[in-house]
């Protein structure tokens, strides 16, 4: 298991952020517009900084222990009301292949549950994305299904499958 470490996403994550945005494969799997709009990365972080605040969206910045930045976790919709938390993870190109995905899924759902309220909680990812698909299956997340033309990006629809994790849920190996 890789050792990743979480902090609330700031102002003092934008250039890793900037960084980020500039991979084309984290581009095409998330909502990140493009081409990426000028100050996006600053203006993302101010959000994601004021609805944490209000409880309704929350995200952190990953690091390795030598203190490189590896990823980001989110929190993009937490409906409390109904004990419903949806998340995602992305990872920097120079650390995929050594867990960090996985590592980032699995304290940010404990952080879902024992901090958020969550008793369930999701996954949108594009069904073109079996790393991805991987890291969930790792997690013990179960595929639900696919919502078709669920996901509109430059004018392209693409399919997304749900994925979820109840806190009933067994807790996965490792």
């Amino acid at each position: 298991m890789t050792d990743v470490r979480l902090e609330p996403l700031a102002a003092q994550h934008v250039a890793c952020v900037e960084a980020l945005l500039e991979d084309p494969e984290i581009l095409r799997f998330t909502r990140v517009p493009e081409p990426v709009p000028p100050g996006f990365a600053e203006e993302w972080i101010r959000r994601y900084e004021s609805t944490r605040r209000d409880g309704t969206r929350d995200a952190y910045a990953a690091f390795d222990p030598s203190g490189a930045f590896v990823g980001l976790g989110f929190a993009p919709h937490i409906d409390r009301e109904a004990s419903e938390v949806e998340l995602g993870y992305v990872v920097a190109p120079a650390a995929r292949g050594r867990g960090v995905a996985t590592e980032i899924l699995r304290r940010l759902t404990r952080w879902a549950f024992d901090e958020a309220g969550a008793l369930r909680i999701v996954l949108h990812i594009d069904v073109e994305n079996p790393a991805s698909e991987r890291v969930a299956e790792h997690c013990g997340y179960v595929r639900e299904g696919v919502m078709r033309s669920a996901h509109v990006k430059q004018g392209q629809r693409a399919d997304v499958g749900l994925w979820s994790r109840l806190r009933s849920d067994p807790e996965p190996p490792g």
